[in-house]
């Protein structure tokens, strides 16, 4: 039995004069599941309650008879957070509608003052073991702040929603706050594998991140992507549709609609549902039908966000259409479309799914459309016909169906004939096919699945130990040595990585550091780099340290202040045909170039797109294996480049030219962040003390790990003050 605490926006109950339990789609899958872990939700009640009195006495209530724990909001908050930035700002960009969007500072603020309310209202009750799985758009910065108070936590977040490619997300002024506050989630699940691809190539693009296919790589944490497609509460229409009130309201129904055709609209109210593209379709369809007394439409539009100024002109725009082809089409005997702006019960939307020859699920974008489902759910004898949206999430598991584009109007008005037409035999295959799988991957089986994926991912990452004990160790060793070198590495080590290698400066900490150690008498310190010799000079000549250039091509001694060379003649006859092949990649991707130093060539795009740039890369690298295989020199895909230099510029090389076996260092300390620093890490001497900077999940012939190059800084001056 897991302790699970389900976070969402809304906790599954109606306030009024009495707590009722609501209905929807997350709400079937979490009730459904309930008795098979221990789980509290926690979520805004949905009203504004006001007065210290009433809210205990609704968060008792809450808790004992529905196992709740409410996150009451003030007016400003529901106005802000709510019908601001999550309905008015997040909800048109996730669909695609980024000229609906309106943003406000404010609107922002209360997002995060809200999110914060979430977390603080979590970490109260949040006990060590526990699965929190938090729901939707509305709390999208929840995971990092959740991280922030409680690291160990371990935390889902599924997304119920489209998420949209990355020319649409970065329209986004918060576009960086939201990736981040999701990243710091374990694990985080979509319906289909478009939305996680989207949701990588954001993140790669505006984070410049690492990411395999279904992980991505961030402050040295993997952040899991999985695909759940929500199912249907199957259950629940199964079971109404054996009861009493059920078969009444049926047979009432086929009264009404005797000898008629029903096609069957059921959505909320929002533009993203594709209303008026389909009521242009039908529009044509009538226009062409001799008989328009056989056959009726009926719209079921739920209310929806009626506060947000493009639902209520939404539904003007609707009604009015709808007015105009009831007066067009209109005959003595039918009205053939029926318009129902209000919720119906659950008895009635099973009655009404159940003899409805055809379905018309048609959004312009849609995360999932259980209607689409629910309506299947309901056809035990296989006697009907869905006509969906390819923009529905559902389109990928009902391809029975007879899949439409809502932008075609021609195209929905044929299939619409086609609905009325198909042979039974083939209407049954279709709907068969579609309600084995409804049945089998129902809401209780997404709820179970995702619960499994985030229980089964471990959050300590292997090396945790060694990266806690580093301080301990280091201090251990330097106190018995009399004569120490410190061999590191300049950039992603001293240094973060930047976009433009100028941008890499020392700070004021590091200068701090380097000066400090030059004091000391008993530490030789050697900055090695794959940076120029006047880089290097630029910012480190005034420092009494050893610097070491291009990987190990020359160095410097501050006592002589003149650069000499490891090995004094290097072929480089490679460097002509490398640079012609950089030369073209340079020409096809975008943002990319090449720096050329003594002894390599390096190819960088950390400016081109990540996943182009990357492609090009392996390309190159498999190039090079055969192209230069008898040649004096090595190749390695670092970070956003790809570098060929000569064998004989080597780290591991120029750390024995100064601190071999036979030197007067009876300790080294090795530090670096990326490939070329394996080649010290590979010595072997009981002396070196190898510290990697960054991700310790990556293999690495160090020993001990370091999350940042702030991280080193701080420790190597811990460190000195220790020695005398």
């Amino acid at each position: 039995m897991f302790q699970i605490i389900n976070v969402a926006n809304r906790l599954p109950v109606t306030i009024g004069e009495q707590i009722t339990l609501s209905t929807g789609g997350i709400v079937s899958a979490i009730e459904g599941i309930r008795k098979d872990y221990n789980m509290l939700w926690l979520g805004w009640p949905g009203e504004l309650i006001e007065g210290h009195k009433n809210q205990q006495q609704i968060k008792q209530i809450l808790l004992d008879k529905y196992h709740c724990t409410p996150v009451f909001l003030d007016k400003s908050e529901i106005d802000g957070f709510y019908y601001g930035f999550s309905n008015s700002t997040l909800w048109p960009l996730l669909h695609y509608r980024p000229y609906f969007i309106k943003y406000q500072t404010d609107w922002w603020q209360m997002y995060q003052q809200v999110n914060w309310k979430f977390a603080q209202a979590i970490v109260k009750i949040a006990q060590k073991n526990e699965l929190i799985w938090i729901h939707d758009y509305h709390l999208m910065l929840l995971p990092q702040m959740l991280r922030q108070i409680k690291p160990n936590l371990k935390i889902g977040f599924f997304l119920h929603t489209p998420f949209p490619s990355y020319e649409i997300f970065r329209c986004h002024p918060q576009r960086k706050e939201l990736l981040t506050g999701l990243l710091a989630a374990d694990l985080v699940g979509f319906h289909t594998f478009g939305y996680l691809r989207h949701f990588r190539s954001a993140s790669m693009r505006l984070l410049d991140i690492d990411s395999d296919t279904t992980v991505i790589n961030t402050n040295n944490r993997k952040c899991t992507l999985g695909v759940f497609p929500i199912g249907a509460d199957v259950q629940s229409f199964t079971n109404e549709m054996q009861t009493e009130p059920f078969r009444t309201k049926r047979a009432e129904f086929l009264k009404i609609y005797k000898d008629k055709t029903i096609v069957l609209n059921v959505e909320r109210l929002d533009y993203s549902k594709g209303v008026m593209q389909r009521l242009e379709a039908i529009d044509k369809f009538l226009e062409k039908r001799e008989n328009k007394d056989n056959i009726v439409f009926i719209f079921i539009n739920i209310p929806s966000r009626e506060r947000v100024p493009e639902y209520s002109n939404l539904r003007q725009e609707i009604e009015s259409f709808v007015g105009r082809l009831n007066g067009k089409h209109s005959t003595v005997k039918n009205t053939p479309i029926h318009f129902i702006h209000q919720s119906v019960d659950f008895t009635e939307l099973c009655a009404i799914y159940n003899i409805a020859k055809i379905a018309m699920v048609t959004p312009l974008i849609d995360g999932m459309n259980l209607v689409a489902k629910e309506y299947v759910a309901c056809k035990p004898n296989f006697d009907g016909i869905l006509i969906l949206s390819e923009f529905a999430g559902a389109a990928n598991e009902l391809f029975q169906s007879l899949i439409v584009n809502p932008y075609d109007i021609q195209n929905m008005t044929q299939t619409l004939e086609l609905a009325l037409t198909i042979p039974p035999d083939d209407m049954k295959r279709r709907m068969k096919g579609m309600y084995e799988r409804v049945v089998q991957f129902d809401a209780k089986y997404w709820a179970k699945s995702f619960i499994n994926e985030l229980s089964k991912i471990q959050i300590t990452r292997p090396a945790a130990k060694k990266k806690i004990n580093v301080l301990n160790a280091l201090t251990k060793k330097i106190k018995k040595a009399k004569k120490i070198a410190f061999f590191l590495d300049y950039d992603g080590t001293l240094c973060p990585i930047q976009d433009e290698p100028d941008k890499a400066a020392p700070d004021k900490q590091l200068k701090t550091l380097l000066e400090q150690l030059g004091e000391k008498k008993n530490i030789d310190t050697y900055l090695i780099s794959g940076r120029t010799e006047s880089d290097l000079e630029k910012w480190f000549a005034k420092f009494k340290i050893t610097l070491i250039a291009e990987h190990g091509f020359s160095y410097r001694k501050h006592q002589t202040g003149r650069w000499e060379r490891f090995t004094r003649h290097i072929d480089t006859l490679w460097k002509k045909p490398v640079r012609e092949i950089f030369q073209q990649h340079v020409a096809t991707t975008q943002g990319s170039f090449i720096e050329e130093k003594k002894s390599s060539l390096t190819w960088h795009y950390r400016k081109a797109d990540p996943e182009f740039g990357l492609y090009n890369a392996r390309q190159l690298m498999q190039l090079f294996v055969e192209m230069l295989s008898n040649m004096p020199v090595e190749v390695h895909h670092g970070k956003k480049i790809v570098e060929v230099k000569s064998m004989h510029a080597n780290k591991g090389n120029a750390l024995m030219k100064f601190a071999g076996k036979k030197s007067k260092y009876d300790f080294v300390l090795c530090a670096g962040d990326d490939v070329t620093d394996e080649n010290m890490f590979k010595v072997k001497d009981e002396r070196l003390f190898k510290i990697k900077v960054g991700d310790g999940n990556v293999q690495t012939n160090a020993e001990y790990f370091i999350d940042s190059p702030k991280e080193l800084i701080t420790l190597l001056s811990t460190i000195i003050k220790k020695i005398p």
